[in-house]
């Protein structure tokens, strides 16, 4: 579940960066200081989620190679 949160997160982050930190900082209810970082730094947002994107596919497939 974390590896798809992260690859989706990030996803969004990637594509729509400006709407994606406006839904944390509005409906995330306590999480305004993890994204405070990237208001107004769009570019940011895409930087770190390409990171995530990463960081959750290392994640899935580390659980897949766990599995076999």
């Amino acid at each position: 579940m974390a590896a798809t949160f992260m690859i989706g997160d990030g996803m969004l982050g990637l594509l729509q960066p400006r709407r994606h930190v406006e839904l944390w900082q509005e409906q995330a209810g306590g999480a305004e200081w993890l994204v405070r970082p990237f208001v107004g730094h769009p570019g940011r947002r895409r930087a770190y989620a390409l990171l995530q994107i990463a960081a959750g596919l290392a994640l899935a497939a580390r659980q897949v190679t766990a599995r076999r």
